[in-house]
């Protein structure tokens, strides 16, 4: 009889070692990643979850229109519904493009959602000049705007992220900014969402542009932004949030390869930790 107890209870103890153990395990795996940069913050709180050389300068590529969307909505608000004004410099930048061109009328607001969804380059520099008067009285209003979020190590020359000297960010602060424009901008985290969009001209017409954030479109449990970004310079990058049970999180990914297969590893890794307290 008390052998077969203790069998019981010994089986028991095994049971809670392995359980315990299993979840030990999961709860203590990283992801690995490949990138030069990355960061996982908690948007509600700004805690750092994950992190590989976070204050490393990196080439922001398009990520930088996550900063030129949050300026243009802050210093540029009672402009928004102006009309675009599209110089033949704006137009003429080199993609990627959203297809603009001298003449066309749409507003500074429209141009905005299109400029995020297609990555257009020369949307960005429209929006610039419209709003600035210059590509550099706007990059500096969005070094202004960057300080305000707290990127301490970023400096912005130009709207779009094309390679130039003196414009770099890290991923922290690349993080920390997309972060704040969720939490503080209802039309930015509407506009970072957006998988296609119908870009309205004011004559009536539209145009339909589709996101190059595939991770929008790829099914990931909650993901609602934010932004693309490459260059030769600056590799495949990517800023990707994703909200669950109430709780968002935002990973920024810099010269990185695999980002559609990091960003939502890391991401899992976030809300497991959020949920588990680890």
């Amino acid at each position: 009889m008390f052998a077969g107890i203790k069998r019981t209870l010994f089986s028991f103890l095994c049971f809670l070692l392995l359980a315990f153990g299993s979840t030990a395990a999961v709860q203590a795996y990283v992801p690995p990643t490949g990138a030069e940069a990355a960061c996982l913050i908690d948007a509600d709180t700004g805690k750092i979850l994950y992190r590989v050389n976070p204050d490393k300068w990196v080439h922001p590529a398009s990520t930088t229109k996550i900063v030129t969307l949050l300026t243009a909505l802050d210093q540029g608000k009672n402009k928004l519904e102006q009309p675009l004004q599209i110089s033949w410099a704006a137009a003429n930048t080199e993609p990627s493009s959203l297809g603009i061109a001298p003449g066309d009328q749409l507003t500074v607001h429209e141009a905005l959602r299109g400029m995020m969804v297609v990555s257009g380059n020369d949307a960005a520099v429209a929006v610039a000049e419209t709003i600035g008067g210059s590509v550099e009285n706007f990059a500096g209003m969005m070094n202004a705007e960057a300080v305000k979020m707290g990127a301490e190590h970023s400096h912005f020359v130009n709207p779009n992220g094309l390679t130039a000297a003196g414009h770099h960010t890290t991923a922290v602060d690349m993080a920390r900014m997309a972060a704040y424009g969720l939490k503080h901008y209802p039309e930015f985290a509407y506009i970072v969402s957006l998988p296609s969009y119908n870009m309205k001209y004011m004559d009536g017409h539209t145009k339909y542009v589709t996101t190059t954030n595939h991770f929008l479109t790829s099914g990931y449990s909650g993901a609602n932004g934010v932004k693309t970004g490459y260059t030769q310079a600056a590799g495949d990058c990517l800023v990707a949030s994703a909200t669950r049970d109430g709780h968002t999180l935002v990973v920024a990914l810099f010269n990185d390869d695999d980002r559609w297969v990091d960003a939502p590893a890391i991401l899992d890794y976030g809300f497991r930790r959020i949920q588990t307290g680890v």
